[in-house]
């Protein structure tokens, strides 16, 4: 199938469309602002007060209908309502930093997000995704393999309270880690925006226990199609019927043993050809989730062996995430998905040193001086 590549990515909110059931922005701002000002009138001159007072005076402006850097959208309003007000102030903070220091190429001791990979390897070969390069799934190539918990268990103690949006995804499908539910039983309260992305096939009854006992605050369920034969097509080797009968039994499970759960689900498809179209992918999906999306296609293809593209605007990345892979090598994005960029190691270094680092520190400064065009693989990469 064809897929339609657009010149440039931008990273930074990148639904292409979005749905929710709820989604209301209006209650959530007026209530982050009420709650934002209490604290503000009991936070000491620090940093934390700084950027809670620029969060509140955004929403202010956002509610004025003017121009601001941060705003709430539907989806951080579905987060936000499923929080107490005590959490809320934690959330708009890293929300904020994950939001906004980006754009002014600002770090502070954590990065606002990180994506840790609980496996590389994936039983999808989806036309959109690295898994279709030989070079990289190939076993004797050593990219493919699974974390330990004893990696997991190491992360999450370093950065509980540090860091409080991070994802389980990246190159492979997360369930196939044999520790998976442990590693979900160990987040259990200690962050407010954990998500977990799968394909859904394998999303047996103890997997559905774990997610929904565990840390979960958001199940990403990856498809981009309505009907059987467009999702076989983009999600080659899956089954729409088998996804959907799995989330059948994921919903009454989460009904029926799990009525107070608050956990957000969520469809999130890839945007590549016109033949997607979210009116039927809410016609199908908008019973089984609360939310549905397109994300915009990453274009990733061939960036160890393009021709340089002439980009010099500075990548995002380098300020918003770092992802950290299953074995624990530290990577600055998930283009260079063979991590020619690596910057450290797990167990060497810790997140917070690794994020400071100077090779961290050399990288944003060369896309920061106009100077990607020198860095492998950055000078071939569409990603900003």
């Amino acid at each position: 199938m064809e897929v339609t590549k657009p010149e440039l990515y931008e990273k930074h909110h990148s639904f292409n469309l979005f749905h929710s059931r709820n989604g209301e922005i209006e209650p959530q701002a007026e209530r982050a602002v009420r709650i934002m000002e209490t604290a503000l009138s009991n936070l000491s001159l620090n940093g934390e007060r700084e950027v809670i007072a620029s969060a509140c005076e955004n929403l202010q402006k956002q509610a004025r209908a003017e121009t601001s850097e941060f705003q709430l959208t539907p989806f951080i309003a579905d987060e936000m309502s499923k929080l107490d007000d005590e959490q809320l102030v934690t959330y708009l903070y890293h929300r904020f930093r994950y939001d906004v220091f980006p754009r002014k190429y600002r770090i502070d001791e954590y990065p606002p997000y990180l994506q840790i990979e609980p496996t590389s390897v994936c039983n999808f070969r989806c036309v959109f995704c690295y898994q279709t390069d030989l070079s990289f799934t190939g076993k004797s190539n050593g990219f493919m393999g699974s974390m330990s918990f004893d990696v997991y268990k190491q992360i999450v103690d370093e950065i509980e309270g540090k860091i409080h949006f991070l994802s389980l995804a990246s190159r492979g499908e997360p369930l196939l880690c044999k520790e998976i539910d442990r590693m979900l039983e160990y987040s259990v309260g200690k962050f407010l925006g954990l998500k977990l992305n799968t394909n859904a096939s394998v999303l047996t009854e103890p997997h559905i226990h774990a997610i929904l006992s565990g840390g979960v605050n958001t199940l990403v369920i990856s498809a981009d199609a309505a009907d059987e034969e467009t999702y076989a097509q983009l999600r080659v080797n899956g089954s729409l019927s088998k996804t959907l009968k799995n989330l059948e039994r994921f919903n009454h499970i989460k009904e029926t043993q799990y009525p107070d759960s608050k956990l957000i689900t969520r469809v999130s498809g890839v945007m590549v050809n016109d033949k997607q179209n979210i009116d039927e992918m809410r016609e199908l999906w908008g019973g089984y989730v609360d939310q549905i999306s397109f994300v915009k296609y990453n274009p990733w293809e061939n960036i160890y062996v393009s021709q340089p593209n002439g980009v010099i605007v500075a990548c995002s990345d380098l300020w918003r995430r770092m992802f950290v892979w299953h074995d624990g090598l530290v990577n600055p994005c998930d283009s260079d998905y063979k991590s020619a960029l690596a910057v450290g190691q797990i167990g060497k270094s810790t997140i917070s040193e690794i994020w400071n680092s100077s090779a961290y520190h050399d990288l944003r400064k060369s896309h920061l001086n106009a100077k990607r065009c020198r860095v492998e693989p950055c000078k071939r990469c569409m990603v900003i």
